[in-house]
């Protein structure tokens, strides 16, 4: 592992910046430190619809996650100006106030076992998922496969069926959760490109 510095401008968007950082050096890492503060601070929350917006002089406290050249899955935590302390998955629309710097851990991976975003039209997919874009839960599903490079298929949801359904190898396995503890017990790597 290497560590590189990442200075983020006023009015950089943390996410985005992130992202093009990732996608330029088509790289893999993750997140080791940072400081600075934001003019805005967009998040999700669990159960909610949409993500949460907060302006005002916010404090960065933690940036924790992934990235890579096919996503990136990160979580902020900031205080605003009373102390209080705010926190959630990173959303678009995160806007450095006067500057913002990060350590990122770059993954010693050889190019050629990088996850490939692009596949061949033979190529077979594991992972069938039925979601809504409405749902927290099928947005997170969906971040966690693209961040760990897994191929899959996006389908309609039957009407009244709970929303997202995810199948591997045509087995239904459930939904957001039951493909989080997968990834935690290690079960999803192989079906990493």
């Amino acid at each position: 592992m290497q560590a590189e510095p990442l200075h983020l401008d006023a009015g950089s968007d943390v996410r985005s910046s992130l992202e093009q950082f990732a996608r330029e050096r088509n790289l893999s890492g993750f997140v080791l430190s940072v400081v600075g503060n934001l003019s805005q601070a967009s998040f999700a929350c669990p159960g909610r619809n949409s993500a949460m917006v907060l302006a005002g002089e916010l404090e960065i406290i933690s940036l924790q996650g992934t990235i890579a050249a096919s996503g990136v899955h990160l979580h902020l935590s900031f205080s605003d100006d009373e102390c209080a302390v705010w926190g959630g998955h990173l959303e678009h629309g995160t806007t450095v106030l006067r500057g913002a710097d990060l350590l990122i851990g770059l993954l010693n991976i050889s190019p050629s076992l990088q996850p490939q975003v692009a596949r061949s039209p033979l190529a077979q997919t594991r992972v069938t998922i039925a979601g809504l874009p409405e749902c927290p839960f099928s947005r997170r599903a969906l971040r966690m496969l693209r961040t760990l490079g897994i191929p899959f298929t996006e389908i309609t949801p039957l009407a009244d069926s709970s929303v997202p359904q995810i199948f591997i190898d045509e087995v239904a396995i459930g939904g957001y959760s039951a493909l989080a503890e997968l990834h935690s017990n290690g079960q999803l790597e192989q079906l990493r490109i």
